[in-house]
């Protein structure tokens, strides 16, 4: 009786396993796609002359541009409210939407650093992500303790973001890329192990949990370019 007892918590914990395996797989999917996305509508922008000058010009951003650069802002405080009324469908609309958005702000990066170092930052972006992802995944410790420090720490760069644009202080903004390296690769770690926690808490399946995949897909991916765009600022080659 007690071997049978051991297997089946054995064959649930399999199953728990295997759940959050696919749970995960899921976010990681939907953020690389995201990404993909991101890079495809920067890309074409900037090398299409005509799409280029309805979002900029050489005043910087148009309307039209700043429109674009703030919509995804705009979208971040509208996601939860779709997730928690939308539908599935519209849930990945706006995900879809936000990740095109996203890439045709970022697209001056093309025009002001060169295409090989916009490539090699995304490589070790995308190799220190992983590993700070892995350690999210794999710690036993609880970092739950960090969600509201570093939530801290990212409204203090965006209030002395604001602040450097009117001060133009080069020291400033060279700080202000270190500590969003920082507090970014801390909410990649704490991101990832909240998805664990999330999974775990709630036992989702069905539409929740596709939904869930794509809150969490949202939160790395945005990890993941504030990373990028802050050590392209710190490593990237200027044309």
């Amino acid at each position: 009786m007690l071997e049978s007892k051991e297997f089946t918590a054995y064959s649930n914990g399999q199953v728990i396993d295997e759940g959050l395996r696919n749970f995960m797989l899921k976010i990681y999917n939907y953020m690389a796609g995201g990404l993909l996305a991101t890079a495809a509508a920067a890309y074409f922008i900037a090398n299409n002359t005509t799409m280029l000058r309805l979002f900029f010009n050489e005043n910087g951003y148009t309307g039209l541009g700043w429109l674009a650069l703030l919509a995804p802002l705009i979208l971040v405080f509208a996601f939860g409210w779709v997730v928690q009324r939308g539908t599935l469908q519209q849930v990945q609309a706006m995900f879809w939407g936000y990740s095109v958005l996203m890439g045709v702000s970022l697209a001056p990066i093309f025009l002001i650093y060169t295409g090989a170092s916009i490539a090699r930052v995304f490589l070790i972006t995308s190799a220190t992500f992983g590993a700070l992802s892995l350690y999210g995944y794999t710690t036993k410790k609880d970092l739950s303790g960090w969600g509201s420090f570093l939530m801290m720490g990212v409204f203090g760069i965006i209030i002395a973001s604001i602040v450097n644009i009117f001060l133009k202080s080069s020291g400033l903004d060279y700080a202000l890329s270190y500590l969003t390296v920082f507090i970014f690769a801390g909410l990649t770690v704490y991101d990832t192990q909240n998805m664990k926690s999330l999974y775990y808490a709630n036992g989702m399946g069905g539409e929740a949990s596709a939904k869930g995949a794509i809150v969490g897909a949202l939160s790395l991916y945005l990890d993941f370019i504030n990373m990028f765009m802050a050590l392209l600022r710190l490593l990237g080659d200027r044309r």
